[in-house]
């Protein structure tokens, strides 16, 4: 990958359940006077897959309402400090408060996480396949936290039309050395870098990455391909 482009796509408003995503990108894409090419991808925030999907729920703020929210959204708890807990949702995803949102929300209200987002990827992919008859991929992304990071950074939590992983194991270094471990999280260096120009209180909800490696594209999810197993973690 020698040269990347990303950009935002801006002037979509609020999303509401029922909302047909495809339609408010593409309008929103058609307004700054840009179109999608073949082997784009396509960044959606989980929150606006979300609300669109009917994903918002009453919420008071208070730690009784938070706590059934939790727990109601959670397989498991694994760690608890003050108000954060550190949960295992029913996607296998490891994340604070099992990614209960409260921002960029109406009062009152809270976001859960789509119920199965690389489901919802797919859906969009294939949408935009149909009106517009060009292949591209589809990412939805969300905030994590990293464990022993400061900081958050945005992941993949669903995909379509994209290899999540690139596996290098076997091929060898610049050095001549086999590689033995080596699994490149394609999707997530992606949402990383996409989070860069959504900005969070702008209502940019979309992004786009152009120049993506054609190799890169095909199928996979990041339900099956990203999340580790239970017997693959050292940590349980």
């Amino acid at each position: 990958m020698s040269r990347l482009e990303l950009f935002a796509v801006h002037g979509v408003g609020e999303v509401k359940a029922g909302d047909d995503l495809v339609t408010l990108f593409l309008k929103a894409l058609e307004q700054q006077g840009d179109e999608l090419r073949p082997f784009d991808v396509v960044f959606v925030t989980s929150k606006v897959v979300s609300k669109s999907e009917g994903r918002v729920v009453a919420f008071d703020g208070s730690d009784e309402a938070r706590e059934s929210l939790i727990a109601q959204e959670s397989t498991r708890i694994l760690r608890r400090r003050g108000p954060l807990r550190i949960t295992e949702t029913p996607h296998g995803f490891i994340n604070a408060n099992a990614g209960i949102d409260h921002s960029n929300t109406p009062a009152g209200t809270a976001v859960l996480l789509p119920l199965d987002p690389d489901r919802s990827a797919r859906r969009f992919r294939a949408e935009i396949g149909r009106r517009l008859a060009i292949d591209l991929a589809v990412l939805v992304t969300d905030t994590f936290g990293r464990t022993w990071r400061n900081g958050v950074t945005d992941v993949a939590i669903g995909c379509a039309g994209l290899v999540p992983i690139l596996d290098l194991r076997g091929s060898v270094d610049a050095s001549g050395r086999t590689l033995e471990v080596t699994e490149v999280a394609i999707v997530d260096e992606l949402a990383g870098a996409a989070n860069l120009v959504l900005a969070k209180a702008a209502n940019t909800p979309f992004a786009i990455a152009r120049g993506v490696p054609r190799e890169h594209f095909g199928e996979g999810s990041v339900g099956e391909h990203v999340v580790r197993r239970p017997n693959g973690d050292l940590f349980r």
